[in-house]
């Protein structure tokens, strides 16, 4: 008799953008001559920097005469997409990262949830609260937790994330093995000081646990004094994975690709103690399920660190940036508090009641799709979440309906 696994029981009926999806898709049926302006989820709508669409055309060019195709590639990454990742974004700002300690993937969504898999069954981790559902959900899928009683699974330490500390955590106050942290932050835009990224990486060394750091907004960062890099702090590379995308900082989220940094130093260990390289055994487990991302993706990839590249990726970014600004703007003249939306593209904004309630309002009274922060945990109960992934022109329109409409949904 073949079985499922069993922890799958425990997930929530669905993924919290299914949800979402379900209710705009009915709540469109309901009123087809309604437009609907989505403001939730993070996908983005400016056109691949034109560096990049030169480059796959050029590689797909390559790809249409026998003397140039290429059929499979490292699954690593190619060396020229390796290569420039660790010489422009990390050596360039003093981290130490080489290139054969990059892996190139289809997403850090991907990543983040598959790095778990080469780790113990019976680790204790710790995840932020509000947070990515995605961290959560992988480590249920392994059987890490517990079932799910009042809003959280049992056996996982949730580091709560609130207006009272900035929405940076504290560090736990009891043992864990496994840390997950995100900075810019997703969902509360907060970025977090050098200092503060010390104290989590002091700790990892002090307690041999591991960070896995998921820093796919880092390019919205405006500040320099904030790191972009886990890496950045000294130590790290002993006790620190991290994710980046190329998503949201060039558009790539239909053509995907992103990478993971794993440095040799990294360790973790056995049950007997001994110690163990993580960079071979991600290393075993990428080129075993993964058989990397497509030539022309990759080599669209490496133009972004092109001169021409690196100004129009700016230029995207400082557009997102810009929507945002206009998104915090507004909800703070009607009296809502908000954090993000200034090195991020993200506003976290204080519903004042519950994150379903207020997503429900929006939608019927406005049109506008919002992100309820109840699907990023209890600590976003409150809470609902805007994304400056949109036009200029529909960001204004979105906040002119809410403004509209601020007594009938706050009412």
């Amino acid at each position: 008799m073949i079985r499922i696994n069993a922890h799958y029981l425990k997930l929530q009926a669905s993924y919290l953008f299914s949800t979402i999806a379900n209710r705009v898709t009915e709540y469109q049926n309901a009123h087809p001559d309604q437009e609907i302006i989505r403001m939730g989820i993070g996908d983005c709508t400016r056109a691949l920097p034109a560096a990049c669409v030169d480059a796959f055309h050029r590689a797909v060019d390559e790809m249409a005469a026998d003397a140039t195709f290429r059929g499979y590639g490292p699954e690593q990454g190619y060396p020229f997409l390796r290569e420039a990742v660790a010489k422009n974004d990390f050596q360039a700002r003093g981290a130490d990262i080489a290139a054969d300690e990059i892996f190139i993937s289809d997403g850090a969504k991907c990543d983040t949830g598959n790095f778990q898999e080469i780790l113990a069954a019976d680790l204790t981790i710790a995840v932020p609260d509000p947070v990515y559902p995605v961290y959560v959900d992988t480590n249920v899928m392994a059987g890490r937790t517990g079932p799910f009683t009042d809003g959280r699974y049992e056996n996982i330490v949730y580091l709560e994330s609130t207006p009272e500390n900035n929405f940076i955590p504290e560090l736990p106050d009891v043992p864990v093995d496994l840390i997950y942290l995100c900075f810019p932050n997703n969902p509360t835009g907060a970025a977090i000081t050098r200092d503060a990224l010390a104290r989590w990486v002091d700790y990892a060394r002090q307690n041999k646990a591991l960070i896995l750091y998921d820093a796919a907004y880092e390019a919205f960062i405006t500040d320099d004094a904030i790191p972009r890099s886990i890496y950045e702090i000294e130590g790290a590379r002993e006790v620190a994975v991290e994710f980046r995308s190329f998503s949201k900082t060039a558009g790539f989220t239909g053509t995907r690709c992103a990478f993971t940094v794993v440095p040799k130093s990294c360790m973790a260990w056995d049950e007997n103690g001994g110690a163990h390289k993580l960079h071979s055994l991600w290393n075993r487990r990428h080129t075993t399920k993964f058989n990397g991302v497509s030539y022309p993706v990759q080599r669209a990839a490496a133009a972004i660190y092109s001169d021409e590249g690196k100004a129009q990726v700016k230029a995207i970014i400082d557009f997102y940036l810009a929507n945002a600004h206009v998104i915090r703007q507004e909800m703070e003249s009607l009296g809502f508090t908000c954090a993000g939306g200034r090195h991020s593209p993200y506003v976290w904004i204080d519903a004042r009641m519950d994150s379903w309630t207020l997503f429900d309002r929006l939608l019927s009274e406005t049109g506008v799709v919002c992100t309820p922060g109840a699907g990023f945990g209890a600590c976003g109960q409150r809470f609902i979440r805007l994304s400056a992934f949109n036009t200029h022109e529909n960001t204004k329109k979105a906040m002119a309906r809410i403004n509209a409409a601020a007594g009938r949904i706050t009412g």
